[in-house]
C-alpha cells in the first residue's frame, strides 16, 4: 500500500487523471501536496507536494459556469491535469495552500489561434531581416 504524504486531508473526491491514458481515481487534498489513487491499480498514484506547484491552470468554459478540467504545473516534472466531480471545491481547497495569484485561467481556443497567427507573422519578419 502507498504512504500518503499528508497528514490531514482537507478533501477526498472522485477524480479522473489526464495523464497519460485517463485513469479513474480518488483526488486527495490535504495538507501537505496534492494526490491522485488508481481505483484500478494501487501502484499507479501521484502525490504532488505544495512545495513543488508553480501554477495551478484552469479551462474557464461557458464564463465559469464549467471547469472541465484543471492542471497542476509543477517546477520540475511539467504539467499533471485532472478533472472531478466538483472542480470548483477541489480548487476551493488547493487556494488554501497555493496563493490565488498562482491559480491562473488557461488560453481559450480563440486566443491560442490568435498567438499562432501572430508569431507565424513575426517569424517571417525576423527571418528577412538576417
Amino acid at each position: 500500500m502507498v504512504q500518503s504524504i499528508n497528514t490531514k486531508s482537507d478533501l477526498v473526491i472522485d477524480g479522473t487523471s489526464h495523464v497519460g491514458m485517463s485513469e479513474y481515481g480518488k483526488i486527495m487534498v490535504g495538507d501537505r501536496g496534492f494526490e491522485f489513487y488508481s481505483d484500478r491499480d494501487a501502484k499507479n498514484y501521484i502525490q504532488i507536494p505544495w512545495k513543488e506547484v508553480d501554477k495551478v491552470i484552469v479551462s474557464i468554459v461557458f464564463k465559469g459556469k464549467w471547469i472541465p478540467r484543471y492542471a497542476l504545473k509543477t517546477k520540475k516534472n511539467g504539467m499533471y491535469a485532472f478533472s472531478s466531480k466538483d472542480p470548483k471545491k477541489v480548487l476551493r481547497t488547493i487556494r488554501k495552500y497555493i496563493a490565488p495569484k498562482d491559480i491562473v485561467q488557461s488560453l481559450s481556443f480563440n486566443d491560442v489561434v490568435k498567438r499562432g497567427v501572430k508569431n507565424l507573422f513575426t517569424r517571417k519578419k525576423k527571418n528577412k531581416k538576417k
